[in-house]
């Protein structure tokens, strides 16, 4: 059976079925990676020009060149702070760590502690760190001197997919409760509703555990390098031209390779970009209102069991070229991710929907398989097995019996007068007479190993394997009995009476014995049979 041909509960049924498949994969991620491909390849080259606010100060080789070993005093950043308020930046977003106080020389913090307060825009990171991958994560806040006098503190936790990219980040999060804004967001200023996707931590969850809330795909301004930068010792030095950084939004931070945090990007898995270049593309983003929103997880379900199940409600249509429903089903999700991405900032994971059409299409082709290699072996009007399939068995039969020396019988089967009915009552009559008569021996067939086939014309056999003369008989007799009280309907109410003619044999194989004797055996018992006047049958000796 086709599966076009399935009832249209079972089509129902199978849609259903599928569709929660596919659904099912989407909400486990179970596809994550192949989702992640499709996305690098939509928003790789995916660019826009970067917010002309916006400047990285760079910790740079120079830098570290001419200032010495890294750390630095905190004096130095106070003077990098005087010299940032001078030139005129509207927000500084110190993305360097203070943990702990100054040891050496607590006139350091203080020193850094006015400038931060003289400048009054400067906002400091906060970093959720470990004792060891067993104990609960902890708050790295500056010291209480710098964060008194800070604009704000953010958090700098940087979301990196399994496969080490980083697509997206939560803008906000904190240990017990996501309240920190990210170091990006914090940066851009941006006041009302924050976006991104709520975080699916029941509130049950440990306060003391770090939580994330408000997750988005980042969608970079670029490659590495698409920020304007400046070096930490031009500032320091005052080597910039007048008016370069007045009303800029700007980040100071690490750029050195060797010291600074390194990221893979969608936008380029050659280079790395430093985790300073990642805040600022999350301030521009923000800035710009390019924030790409994952779709809601009931939207993502609907529409992934959506396409699967129209897709197999497709498959099993009739009418419909099974080519054009394979196409469709499979670019349908990739061009609603498209469409969506590239039109409404929005992310949809196509790779479940596309992989719960290529399941559904396997498993068409496997049984479109099974089906042609079943029919291979069928005649088309019966559904009995055909002379090639009979020959086949006969075959294997005949050396499974001649191996256990056990006994296998065949009874060849005939109609009688057949010609008869396509002549006087038409054609399609015959093929009715063709179809009952195959049903009633089919039923005789009753066993796994029995075969009930038709050779063409009006010419069945039974093989009856494990059976020996006595049992063979008794089915031949069963089946003329119900085929003389069986009549097909000839129009107006008459019926047409109909009668077979048999042959049967029984051997057990010998071992010079070949299965051809058998069938003649048969074939000359039935040619008795209708010799002695038809509707009857005949046993070899």
């Amino acid at each position: 059976m086709r599966l076009f041909l399935l009832p249209w509960p079972w089509r129902l049924l199978l849609a259903v079925a599928v569709g929660a498949l596919a659904g099912w994969a989407s909400q486990t991620h179970l596809l994550w990676q192949q989702d992640e491909y499709v996305y690098d390849r939509l928003v790789g080259n995916w660019h826009y020009p970067p917010d002309e606010r916006l400047a990285i100060v760079a910790i740079d080789e120079r830098s570290l060149q001419q200032l010495g070993q890294w750390p630095w005093p905190r004096g130095t950043h106070a003077r990098l702070l005087e010299r940032l308020r001078e030139a005129g930046a509207r927000r500084v977003a110190l993305d360097l760590m203070f943990p702990e106080p100054d040891r050496k020389d607590a006139r350091q913090d203080a020193e850094l502690a006015a400038a931060i307060k003289r400048g009054g825009n400067v906002v400091l990171p906060v970093l959720a760190a470990a004792a060891s991958d067993e104990a609960v994560p902890e708050e790295l806040l500056p010291v209480p001197v710098l964060a008194a006098v800070a604009d704000g503190l953010a958090h700098t936790d940087i979301e990196v997919d399994g496969d080490g990219v980083a697509r997206g980040l939560y803008l906000r999060a904190g240990v017990g409760s996501a309240y920190w804004p990210a170091l990006g967001l914090a940066l851009s200023g941006l006041d009302g509703p924050i976006p991104g996707l709520a975080d699916p931590a029941p509130d049950t969850l440990s306060p003391y555990q770090w939580r994330r809330d408000n997750y988005v795909r980042l969608r970079y301004a670029g490659p590495p390098g698409s920020f304007p930068q400046v070096s930490y010792i031009d500032v320091l030095e005052g080597r910039l031209p007048p008016g370069l950084l007045r009303d800029r939004l700007v980040i100071v931070g690490m750029t050195a390779s060797g010291i600074a945090p390194r990221l893979l990007t969608p936008t380029s898995r050659e280079y790395w970009m430093s985790g300073t270049e990642y805040q600022a593309n999350v301030a521009s983003m923000l800035l710009g209102g390019h924030v790409i929103l994952p779709l809601r997880p009931p939207l993502q379900l609907a529409a992934v069991f959506v396409l699967v199940a129209l897709c197999a409600l497709g498959m099993t249509q009739r009418r419909l070229s099974p080519w054009l429903v394979a196409v469709l089903s499979l670019l349908l999700p990739l061009l609603l991710s498209t469409v969506l991405l590239r039109g409404f900032n929005l992310w949809f994971a196509p790779a479940a929907a596309v992989g719960g059409a290529l399941l559904m299409w396997v498993a068409w082709g496997l049984w479109q398989l099974r089906y042609w290699r079943r029919q291979a072996n069928r005649d088309p009007l019966t559904g009995l097995a055909n002379r090639m399939r009979f020959e086949e068995a006969l075959q294997q039969e005949y050396e499974a019996a001649r191996r256990g020396g056990r006994p296998l019988s065949l009874a060849l089967i005939d109609l009688d007068n057949f010609k008869h009915y396509n002549d006087t009552f038409g054609h399609h009559v015959g093929d009715l007479v063709l179809q009952q008569t195959a049903r009633m021996i089919g039923e005789l067939a009753r066993r796994p190993r029995d075969l009930a086939a038709r050779f063409g014309g009006d010419e069945f056999a039974l093989l009856l394997p494990d059976t020996g003369s006595e049992g063979a008989v008794l089915l031949v007799e069963t089946l003329i009995g119900r085929v003389r009280q069986a009549g097909v309907a000839v129009g107006k109410g008459r019926q047409a009476r109909i009668s077979v003619t048999v042959g049967v044999a029984t051997i057990v194989p010998g071992a010079d014995s070949l299965p051809g004797e058998l069938f003649r055996d048969a074939d000359a018992s039935l040619y008795q049979a209708k010799a002695a006047g038809r509707d009857g049958y005949r046993v070899a000796d």
